[in-house]
């Protein structure tokens, strides 16, 4: 069983010897990478290149009036400090280690109570709706925090095409498993692959981000590539990564933090200040690349989703 800190320690945040050294290492790969993919075209569906072009532009991307007005976290420490324990757990290592990850052909099927069971190619997903930028705050239940502008469109717009049946209650979302290219799934860390899970009506809330880029930019690797969830008013973890399967059900998901350590991760995982990990406080927080801790907000400040849980003990179900 993996052991989180209650903190972000010194050395991983404040540590300039070390973040530049790294930050050498992964500015090689990072130049090694756009020299590669140069000429390629952002959804090249006729001749699909194996990953995304490194730091292709999105077109048409609209703003969205569901965005946080608060300053931005830094491209490079939201891409070089990552959670995506498929890849490692170490922060700084996914960056590197996901930099040849293959991000197409890639497909996600859509199944359970559907009336459109369907295998989708994840570039006609991102075709679906126009693309719009999210300024959302994002907090890990680790203690730290991030301000990105996520390039995406409501989950929403995908589930109402799949016209889920009326018994479908819970929608559960599946990251690919292949030890072969995410090193991190050789280790028993959880039961791979990772799935993560929301009530239908918590799916369908117009904050529920389906991403596939963020800074304007196609998704990088470390950061979800090529579809991932961003789920604002939860913890982290729920916001699933490298999305291969959705299917809807009328039983609750058992989630892989959940299975892995229920006294510690619920279901729900809604940031609230007053449930404490059982480890550590989540009284506060620290945003990334900045030294002092600011209180944590309730719903992580996203007070339109609280009807949601209307009548529900959130110390309870936590």
């Amino acid at each position: 069983m993996l052991i989180k800190k209650p903190e972000i320690p010194s050395s991983e945040i404040t540590s300039k010897d070390l973040y530049l050294n790294r930050r050498k290492f992964l500015a090689g790969a990072a130049l090694a990478g756009a020299a590669a993919a140069t000429g390629i075209a952002f959804r090249a569906l006729a001749s699909p290149s194996l990953t995304a072009a490194a730091n292709a532009k999105i077109d048409g991307i609209q703003k969205s009036g569901l965005s946080a007005a608060e300053k931005q976290t830094p491209y490079k420490d939201v891409t070089n400090y990552n959670n995506f324990y498929e890849f490692s757990t170490d922060k700084y290592e996914p960056a590197g280690a996901a930099k040849d990850f293959r991000t197409r052909p890639w497909t996600v099927t859509i199944d359970g109570a559907v009336k459109k069971k369907q295998v989708l190619d994840v570039d006609s997903i991102i075709k679906m709706a126009a693309p719009e930028e999210r300024i959302y705050r994002h907090r890990c239940v680790e203690g730290w925090s991030i301000v990105v502008p996520w390039v995406g469109f409501s989950l929403s717009e995908l589930i109402k095409r799949a016209e889920p049946l009326g018994k479908a209650r819970f929608v559960e979302f599946t990251t690919l498993y292949d030890p072969k290219q995410m090193p991190g799934q050789r280790v028993a860390v959880l039961k791979w692959p990772y799935v993560e899970g929301l009530r239908m009506d918590e799916a369908m809330h117009p904050l529920a981000l389906l991403c596939f880029g963020m800074y304007g930019e196609v998704l990088p690797n470390q950061d979800g590539a090529p579809l991932r969830l961003v789920m604002p008013w939860k913890y982290g973890f729920k916001s699933v990564k490298s999305i291969v399967r959705i299917r809807f059900t009328d039983d609750q998901p058992m989630n892989s933090w959940q299975l892995s350590a229920p006294n510690e991760y619920g279901f729900y995982s809604n940031v609230n200040p007053n449930v404490d990990h059982p480890r550590w406080s989540q009284a506060k927080e620290r945003r990334l690349g900045e030294f002092s801790k600011r209180p944590t907000l309730m719903f992580n400040g996203y007070d339109q989703v609280a009807s949601l849980y209307s009548g529900m003990d959130l110390k309870k179900n936590f």
